[in-house]
């Protein structure tokens, strides 16, 4: 049976494309499952989930949690003496694309079409979900992303795919507009295209965003990076935005 769990954007879960229904509860315990490297113990679990509560509910409140994803009648979760783990047979999109991630991080070939499309659109990790071990991993997912994004970028640019490396520089830029790594890698595909005008504006427009929320400079990597440009080049695109 096909038991497919979505994580990117929001919580969904899928028996054989239809969703499965779960209380509040029972979604946490599936997700910090499906995040978590390896079976848990289940005081782990209990404590981590039900923070505010005595040690006894908490375990109480894990065992009805349990009871519920039994109802469904599909395997999500399996146990091992005191520790829990998300079946096996589970397809989760957080550990695929984090795969394809790394992957392309440690400078294997890059993976199939689908994924690398997924890897340049996918949302942050559940949205609306606030507790700390939701955001830590969060947070461990979208660095994880925006440094697969521009490795990519460089090796679609070093490959002459000039349109895909710009398509995928975007979409980092995009996702987190002050990355400074992010704009090297845009401005990159526009040099190596011939495009000087095109990075130049991206410089600016990397300038002006320093200048405006941080109050900084670029750093000496993106002034190299962009110095064989001319400065009068640089004056011309500069001059109408100082304008606005």
């Amino acid at each position: 049976m096909q038991v497919v769990l979505t994580m990117l954007g929001g919580f969904d879960l899928r028996s054989r494309g239809e969703r499965v229904a779960l209380p509040p509860s029972a979604e946490r315990l599936v997700a910090y499952l499906a995040l978590h490297q390896g079976p848990a113990s289940r005081s782990n679990v209990a404590g981590t989930l039900w923070l505010d509560v005595s040690e006894g509910r908490a375990m109480g409140n894990l065992r009805s949690a349990l009871w519920r994803l039994r109802r469904p009648g599909v395997n999500i979760v399996g146990s091992a003496g005191d520790h829990l783990f998300l079946a096996p047979d589970v397809e989760v999109d957080f550990r695929e694309l984090s795969a394809a991630a790394r992957r392309l991080i440690d400078g294997a070939p890059a993976a199939d079409s689908s994924q690398l499309e997924r890897l340049a659109t996918s949302s942050d990790l559940l949205l609306d979900w606030y507790e700390d071990w939701v955001l830590l991993e969060r947070e461990h997912f979208r660095q994880l992303r925006l440094q697969a994004l521009e490795r990519l970028a460089l090796e679609l640019t070093a490959n002459g795919h000039y349109g895909r490396a710009a398509e995928t520089a975007l979409a980092a830029v995009a996702s987190e507009p002050l990355r400074e790594s992010a704009h090297r890698a845009l401005i990159a595909v526009h040099l190596a295209q011939g495009n000087r005008g095109e990075a130049i504006r991206q410089y600016c427009i990397y300038k002006r965003l320093m200048r405006d929320e941080l109050d900084l400079e670029p750093s000496r990597q993106m002034d190299e990076l962009i110095g064989e440009v001319p400065v009068i080049a640089m004056q011309r695109v500069m001059r109408p935005a100082m304008l606005r």
